[in-house]
C-alpha cells in the first residue's frame, strides 16, 4: 500500500510511520518541521526513520538510508503549488492527515496559524484527494471538540457546537469539510478524535514532557487548577494500532450516500492530573516542586470518552494502563536526555 502521511516528524505521525515502514508499506512523509516546540525532537524523530536532517531541503523529496520504501519531503501545507505535485507523483492509495497547528492555548497568541494550517492546508489535502482518486482519507481530529459539554462520557452523537478555543473549532471545521467532501466528491474519509496522547517521543508542549522535563532539572512544574482536572490519557502504541485498523477499512456508505465516519480513541479511564504527576515521580524516582496555578482560558476540566462505537467497527480498544505507559516515557525520556542533540 502507497500511503502519504502529513505530520511525518510529530509525535503520532513518526510512530505510525515506522509502523506502517515495518509494515512493508510504502510511506511518503511530510512535515514543515515548524519551530512551535522544539525542533531538535523532531530532527531526531526523522533521524530514526533514516533521513539525513542536515540534507533537508524545502520541498525536495530526501530518500531514508534506513527504509527504502520511505521518503521525506519539508513542506507547508498551505503550499498550493507543491502539494498537488506530491499527490500527482506518489499516486496515494492512503492520506493520514495528522499535520496540524496544535495546542489549545497556544491558538489564544496565534490564531492565524491555526487557521492556515488547519484549514487552508486540510481544504489542500482535500482538493488534492478529490482530484487523486485517493481510496481512503484519515485525519485527525480531537477530544477538544466537546467543548465545554458536562455531560460524560464524551460520545460522537454528543454536541460539539460550542468549542471553547480556536483549535477544538479547527477541528470540528475539519470534520464538516471532509463529510461534505465525501458528499460532494465520494471521497472516503475516516476522522479520530484523539484522547491525550503520551508516551515516548511525545509532543515537548505537553504535560508529560514538560514535568519530566522539569522533575528532571529540578524546576517547578504548573499546576493549573490544583491538579483537580482529567484527562483520558492513551498511550501512543493504542493510537497507532487504531490507525492501522482505520487505514485498511473504507466507511461505509451512510444512507445519504456519503462514506463519513468519526470515531472517539480514547482509553475511557480519566486520570486526575495530580495523580498523573505522582506517577511521574514514581517512574522518574524524583519528586516535583509544584506551582499551582487557576484554570487557564480554553481549557477543558475534563475529558472522558466513549470508545464503545470504535470498539463495535474495529473490534478493538485501547486499553494500556496508565501505570504501565508511564513507566514506559519515563524509560525513553531517560534515555533520550542521555543522548547527543540532533
Amino acid at each position: 500500500m502507497n500511503v502519504l502521511v502529513t505530520g511525518a516528524a510529530g509525535f503520532v505521525g513518526f510512530h505510525l510511520t515506522r509502523r506502517l515502514l515495518e509494515a512493508g508499506h510504502t510511506v511518503t512523509g511530510i512535515d514543515n518541521l515548524n519551530s512551535y516546540y522544539t525542533v531538535s525532537l523532531k530532527n531526531a524523530r526523522l533521524v530514526e526513520l533514516g533521513v539525513d536532517v542536515n540534507k533537508i531541503d524545502y520541498g525536495q523529496p530526501i530518500n531514508s538510508t534506513v527504509y527504502q520504501q520511505f521518503e521525506f519531503i519539508k513542506l507547508n501545507l498551505e503550499d498550493r503549488e507543491r502539494l498537488p505535485r506530491i499527490f500527482e507523483c506518489g499516486q496515494f492509495d492512503v492520506v493520514v492527515n495528522l499535520a496540524a497547528q496544535a495546542g489549545m492555548r497556544h491558538s489564544i497568541e496565534e490564531p492565524f496559524s491555526y487557521i492556515d494550517s488547519n484549514i487552508v492546508g486540510f481544504t489542500n489535502i482535500l482538493e488534492c484527494c478529490r482530484h487523486n482518486q485517493v481510496k481512503h482519507l484519515v485525519y485527525a481530529s480531537s477530544s477538544s471538540v466537546y467543548g465545554s459539554n458536562t455531560k460524560v462520557p464524551f460520545a460522537e452523537t454528543d454536541r460539539t457546537d460550542n468549542p471553547v478555543n480556536l483549535y477544538a473549532a479547527t477541528k470540528r471545521a475539519n470534520e464538516l469539510m471532509a463529510s461534505c467532501y465525501s458528499a460532494l466528491y465520494n471521497i472516503p474519509s475516516t476522522g479520530l478524535r484523539f484522547f491525550t496522547v503520551y508516551g515516548p517521543w511525545g509532543r515537548a508542549d505537553m504535560a508529560p514532557m514538560l514535568f519530566a522535563k522539569a522533575i528532571a532539572n529540578g524546576e517547578p512544574i504548573s499546576v493549573f487548577n490544583g491538579g483537580d482536572v482529567f484527562r483520558d490519557f492513551t498511550y501512543i502504541d493504542d493510537i497507532v494500532d487504531s490507525l492501522m485498523l482505520v487505514i485498511v477499512k473504507q466507511p461505509e456508505p451512510q444512507p445519504d450516500g456519503r462514506r463519513h465516519q468519526v470515531y472517539n480513541v480514547g482509553c475511557s479511564s480519566p486520570v486526575r492530573l495530580s495523580d498523573f504527576i505522582a506517577l511521574l515521580e514514581d517512574a522518574l524516582g524524583r519528586k516535583a516542586e509544584k506551582q499551582m496555578l487557576p484554570m487557564q482560558p480554553g481549557d477543558l476540566y475534563q475529558t472522558f470518552a466513549d470508545s464503545s462505537a470504535f470498539e463495535r467497527d474495529f473490534g478493538y480498544r485501547p486499553q494500556t494502563p496508565i501505570a504501565e505507559g508511564i513507566k514506559k516515557f519515563a524509560e525513553w525520556f531517560k534515555w533520550y536526555n542521555s543522548q547527543p542533540t540532533v
